[in-house]
C-alpha cells in the first residue's frame, strides 16, 4: 500500500482520453480549431457518406473508406465501412480524433492509413520536454515534430492507392520529390506537411490551460489544428466562419501568373504576353513558386481547377475568352477546346472516362508542378505551366486582358450521379463554392506592355 501511494497518480481512463471533449478541457484552443477541419468532418461529409454508400453496393468496399475518414470507429470495431452511418458513432469514434492522431505507435505504411496505435494514456507530440499531465502520459514523438519529421504520417492517410492498385491520391509522394523534402538548413528545409498546414503561433505559449494545472510557456508552443486544404464543410457544422478563412488564407497564395525568375535576381513581368507569332499569341505563365506538392492535390480526380481568360478592346467588349465557367457547370462542359483545365482525367479499362475512383484504371494527370530544384541553371528549374491561346484573329483589337485560375473541390457530374442514385441530398450537391486565388488575379494592359524596355509584349509589373 506504501509503494501505491507513493506511485504516480492515476491517469484518465483511456476511453475518456479517446473522447476529443475531454482535450478540449485544457487544450482550448487546439479544440476549438479541430472542430472547425475537415478532420472532425471528416466521417459526417455528406459527400463522403454518399461515395461510401455507392461504392459499397458497386464494389463492395468495405473498410477502404471509413479506415481513413472514421479510423477510430474501425480501430473500435464499431464498423466495417458497410451501412456505414456517422449518427450512429459516440464522439471518440467520429472523424479524425485527437486521440487517433497523438497516440499513434507506429507508421507501418505510407499509404492507406499505416498507423497504428498504441492504446494507451500516453500522448504523443512534437514538444521535446513535454509536461507530465494529470489528464495523461505524454511523450515526445519526432514523428510530430513539425520541424523534422519526415510527413509520413500524414501521408499514411493522404495517399491512396485503390483496390485496383491505381495511385490515385499522392500528395505525400509529391511532397518527396520537391525541394520542400531536402535537408537543406540553409535555405531552412526540410518544410514538412506539418509545417505548412499546421503553423506556429508566436502570439500562443501555453499549450494547454486549465485553472488548478501550471503549464511551462514555450516559444511557438501552439501549432494551428485547422489544417485548411480546399474541402470545406456544409452548414451546420461548427466553425465555417474560421475554416472558410483559413481555406482562402492558404489558397490565396498557392500560385500565382508572373514572369520567369532570372538568376540571381527578382521574379520579372511575363505572366501575361501577347506577342505577334503566328499571327498573333496570348501566353499566360503560371507559377506554384511556394507549394509542396502538385496543384490541386489529394482528390485531383475530383477537383476541377482552370484559367479563365478574358480579353477585351478598348471599348470594353470582349473579344476573347476562354475558362468563363458558370456556377452551375463543369469546365469540361462547355466544349472549349482552349480551355486550361488543372485536374486528373481518370479512365476505365476500356479508355472511357471513369467517375468514381473504384472504376478507375488509369489516370492521365494534368496538374501544377511544384519546385524541384534550387540550382537556377538546371532545365528543372522553371517547373511553371504556361497556356497559349491563338489570337490571331482579334490581335488588333486587344486593348486589356485579366486572367485569374479558379477551383471547385468537386464537380458536378459526380455529385449528379451520386443524387441520381439517391445517395446525396441535391441541397448538397447545389452548395458546391468556386473559389478564387488572389495570388492568380493578373491584368495586362496593351499600354503597359508598349512601355517595356525592351518591348517583349508583356506587361513588366508581374502585380499590375
Amino acid at each position: 500500500m506504501l509503494v501505491a501511494g507513493c506511485g504516480e497518480a492515476p491517469k484518465l481512463a483511456i476511453e475518456k482520453l479517446q473522447d476529443p471533449a475531454t482535450c478540449g478541457e485544457c487544450h482550448q484552443q487546439h479544440y476549438t480549431e479541430w472542430s472547425a477541419s475537415m478532420h472532425a468532418y471528416a466521417s459526417d461529409d455528406p459527400v463522403f457518406v454518399a461515395m461510401n454508400r455507392r461504392g459499397q453496393r458497386e464494389a463492395q468496399l468495405g473498410k477502404f473508406c471509413v479506415q481513413c475518414h472514421a479510423p477510430m470507429a474501425v480501430a473500435l470495431g464499431l464498423t466495417d465501412g458497410t451501412n456505414f452511418d456517422p449518427q450512429a458513432l459516440p464522439p471518440a469514434a467520429r472523424g479524425i480524433t485527437c486521440y487517433y492522431c497523438h497516440d499513434v505507435a507506429k507508421v507501418t505504411d505510407d499509404h492507406n492509413n499505416g498507423l497504428q496505435l498504441a492504446f494507451d494514456d500516453t500522448m504523443r507530440g512534437g514538444v521535446g520536454d513535454p509536461v507530465d499531465s494529470p489528464a495523461h502520459g505524454s511523450s515526445f514523438d519526432k514523428q510530430m515534430a513539425s520541424a523534422s519529421n519526415n510527413s509520413q504520417m500524414c501521408g499514411s492517410c493522404h495517399d491512396v492507392v485503390t483496390p485496383r492498385d491505381v495511385a490515385l491520391e499522392r500528395t505525400y509522394h509529391e511532397w518527396q520529390g520537391t525541394i520542400f523534402a531536402n535537408n537543406d538548413p540553409a535555405h531552412e528545409l526540410p518544410l514538412t506537411c506539418s509545417g505548412c498546414h499546421m503553423k506556429s503561433d508566436p502570439t500562443m505559449t501555453l499549450i494547454a490551460d486549465k485553472p488548478g494545472l501550471s503549464v511551462k510557456s514555450r516559444k511557438d508552443g501552439f501549432h494551428e489544428h485547422l489544417w485548411p486544404g480546399i474541402d470545406q464543410a456544409r452548414a451546420g457544422f461548427p466553425g465555417l466562419d474560421l475554416q472558410a478563412a483559413a481555406i482562402q488564407r492558404d489558397l490565396d497564395p498557392a500560385l500565382t501568373i508572373v514572369g520567369p525568375t532570372p538568376i540571381g535576381g527578382t521574379i520579372g513581368g511575363g505572366g501575361i504576353c501577347v506577342t505577334p507569332v503566328n499571327g498573333g499569341q496570348l501566353t499566360v505563365r503560371i507559377d506554384t513558386r511556394g507549394t509542396g506538392h502538385a496543384w490541386p492535390s489529394g482528390a485531383a480526380q475530383d477537383r476541377r481547377a482552370w484559367l479563365e481568360v478574358i480579353a477585351y478592346d478598348a471599348s470594353n467588349n470582349v473579344v476573347f475568352s476562354s475558362g468563363v465557367v458558370p456556377d452551375d457547370k463543369d469546365p469540361e462542359d462547355l466544349t472549349d477546346p482552349k480551355l486550361f483545365g488543372l485536374w486528373d482525367r481518370i479512365l476505365e479499362s476500356d479508355g472511357t472516362p471513369a467517375h468514381f475512383f473504384w472504376e478507375v484504371a488509369t489516370v492521365q494527370s494534368q496538374l501544377l508542378k511544384a519546385p524541384i530544384t534550387l540550382v537556377p541553371n538546371d532545365p528543372a528549374f522553371d517547373h511553371s505551366s504556361t497556356a497559349t491561346f491563338d489570337v490571331s484573329a482579334v490581335m488588333s483589337r486587344l486593348d486589356h486582358i485579366t486572367a485569374r485560375v479558379r477551383i471547385r473541390p468537386f464537380n458536378h457530374a459526380v455529385l449528379d450521379e451520386l443524387v441520381a442514385s439517391q445517395d446525396l441530398d441535391p441541397a448538397v450537391a447545389a452548395s458546391l463554392p468556386t473559389l478564387d486565388i488572389a495570388g492568380s488575379l493578373r491584368h495586362w494592359t496593351s499600354a503597359a506592355a508598349a512601355m517595356a524596355v525592351p518591348f517583349t509584349g508583356c506587361v513588366a509589373d508581374p502585380f499590375q
